[in-house]
């Protein structure tokens, strides 16, 4: 069975699941979060759950440079281990939903996974003809 062409960053999956996560988080974790955290938790979940598809997105300009795209794309594992540390003390410290965030950290997880093997195989992917 063949793939289908990649033939922008939205045909990318882990893109389009790492945009759901983020408007998981955004709509159902970061309002939950106590308003001291406002400067802390609250900006470092918004920042790095909102980073991780643009990093693909962004990275996805710059496809033809091996190295520039997958440069990217270990940032992209950064934030979504940032984000997953985030989640976790939501969870940890204030019991913000927790069965919501396990079902949100099992999923980060295979965003970052798919974003390491993302990594990997880039260079064996075929860009279609104009």
């Amino acid at each position: 069975m063949e793939k289908p062409a990649i033939r922008s960053y939205k045909d990318l999956i882990v893109y389009k699941e790492s945009y759901e996560l983020m408007l998981i988080v955004h709509t159902e974790i970061i309002s939950k979060i106590p308003n001291h955290e406002r400067y802390d938790l609250v900006s470092q979940l918004s920042r790095s759950s909102k980073a991780v598809h643009r990093l693909i997105a962004e990275g996805y300009a710059k496809k033809h440079q091996k190295a520039g795209f997958q440069k990217y794309l270990d940032d992209t594992m950064a934030e979504t281990n940032e984000t997953i540390v985030s989640l976790e003390q939501a969870k940890d410290i204030y019991s913000i939903l927790p069965e919501r965030i396990s079902e949100l950290l099992k999923r980060y997880d295979i965003v970052a996974r798919q974003t390491y093997n993302l990594r990997l195989a880039w260079q064996t992917f075929k860009q279609p003809k104009p």
